[in-house]
């Protein structure tokens, strides 16, 4: 145990320059984590990364098992999780909450053995601030530059996906634009047309706002708003809280590229154009999109091997709620489906 602690010690104040062509990881810092205190052998690593499109700095967040079991059985898979409008992230999906285990996406997915990732789009969290009001382009441009690190550092350039909102919207174009990049991905409270759906008919009647200025102002109230506005039941008070006070010690504003996409400029994802697995997740609760425009979107995806999955007792940010666990089960168990069978295989 002096040595593991020993061991952990060090890496929390590891420090290396990297450097890689066209996409420059410029420092990885490494910290070692129990994963719960009833569990103190098992650890995550935790590395911060940054890629560089252009002259925007972007953030990019890694977890994994560090445990000597898990590091035998080979690479692990990797998963890269893109965040939507409001939120980092690192804020959404490695939220703590004080009292509250458990919510980190992150750590629940590198506890299933993947290789875990996140950026900050530009504009959010801890990449760079610009005047840029980061619609669903720029995020697509983000991913572009965030891959080949990824790459670099795990050997793997074709990983999975989830995206969330309009995460799952900057998602689906980077998987038109680059299929040799993407080996299965959820789209998580996605929007398609926007068509009836009572969210996006609200921005869609605020366009004028919106189109404005490049930025609405962000306080706690804005998160409060993002979780009360469905179905308030379906998630814990202390979500929305923990997730302010990460967020705001970070940024005071929030682009509104990705809201003007959504109101004005849909549909953007051409679903006859992804070659890859596909899962949809669709929470009970959910003003961004209907039924109908997902169904119509899900049944012209051309890979057979796609799912459909409606779940109860969750809202838009279903990763974040009461029932979280359930869209995670969802999730992993798509991810883990075993290859196909033949005859000659069998």
């Amino acid at each position: 145990m002096n040595d593991m602690n020993n061991v952990t010690e060090k890496q929390n104040v590891l420090q290396r320059r990297r450097f890689l062509q066209g996409a420059a990881v410029t420092l990885i810092t490494t910290t070692v984590m129990p994963v719960s205190a009833s569990a103190a052998a098992t650890q995550i690593i935790a590395e911060d990364h940054w890629a560089q499109k252009g002259a925007v700095k972007l953030y990019l967040y890694r977890k994994r098992l560090a445990d000597g079991a898990n590091a035998d059985a080979g690479p692990k898979p990797v998963l890269f999780l893109v965040h939507g409008s409001s939120f980092s992230g690192r804020g959404g999906f490695d939220l703590q909450v004080p009292g509250l285990p458990n919510y980190s996406f992150m750590d629940e997915f590198a506890r299933y053995g993947f290789d875990v990732w996140t950026m900050d789009h530009e504009n959010y969290g801890r990449s760079s601030k610009t005047e840029s009001n980061s619609d669903i382009r720029s995020g697509v441009d983000d991913l572009k530059a965030a891959l080949p690190v990824v790459e670099q550092v795990t050997g793997q350039k074709k990983v999975m996906f989830y995206g969330q909102s309009s995460g799952s919207i900057r998602l689906g174009v980077f998987a038109m634009e680059e299929p040799e990049r993407v080996d299965r991905m959820v789209l998580d409270a996605f929007t398609y047309t926007g068509e009836g759906a009572p969210e996006i008919m609200k921005r869609r009647a605020n366009i004028a706002k919106l189109t404005a200025s490049n930025f609405r102002p962000t306080s706690q109230a804005s998160f409060d708003a993002i979780f009360s506005r469905d179905d308030p039941s379906t998630v814990d008070p202390a979500i929305p809280k923990a997730l302010g006070d990460y967020e705001l010690k970070l940024v005071n504003r929030t682009p509104n590229g990705t809201y003007v996409d959504m109101a004005i400029h849909m549909p953007m994802v051409d679903p006859k154009k992804l070659q890859c697995s596909v899962c949809m997740t669709r929470a009970e609760h959910d003003g961004n999109a209907t039924d109908a425009e997902l169904l119509d979107f899900f049944s012209q995806l051309p890979n057979k091997d796609k799912q459909f999955c409606e779940i109860k007792g969750v809202a838009h940010v279903a990763v974040l709620g009461i029932n979280r666990h359930r869209i995670w089960h969802a999730m992993h168990a798509f991810y883990t489906m075993p290859p196909q069978r033949t005859a000659t295989n069998g």
